[in-house]
């Protein structure tokens, strides 16, 4: 099993940054892509930004150019940095990992909270 840990949400003022970290843990070898999911109040979850296992990215039209997805295999850490932040970007951030073996596991959520 996958466990994911997310840390580095927080408070920050429109135009700010932040960058989340997300931890794997356990039988991480079959991971395949690791992404970021936001999910504001009353609205559904939504993909933010995924990266593969070999690097490539894909981003949502609403944060490309202001945020960047990274991976450090060694560590098995996936990281999202978000520069130029503004208050829509507000929300619960949860990463994901996906694999054959893995299967969809999320982690519990970081809330990040852009203030105007």
């Amino acid at each position: 099993q996958v466990q994911l840990v997310e840390s580095g949400g927080g408070l920050v003022q429109a135009g700010g940054s932040l960058r989340l970290s997300c931890a794997a843990s356990g039988s991480t070898a079959g991971i395949l892509f690791m992404a970021w999911y936001r999910q504001a109040p009353g609205e559904q979850r939504g993909l933010v930004a995924q990266i593969a296992a070999r690097g490539g990215a894909y981003y949502a039209d609403s944060v490309k150019g202001r945020f960047t997805i990274s991976r450090d295999n060694a560590k098995n850490t996936v990281y999202l940095q978000m520069n130029s932040l503004k208050p829509e970007d507000t929300a619960v951030y949860y990463c994901n990992a996906k694999g054959f073996v893995t299967g969809d596991v999320w982690g519990q959520g970081t809330q990040v909270t852009v203030s105007s």
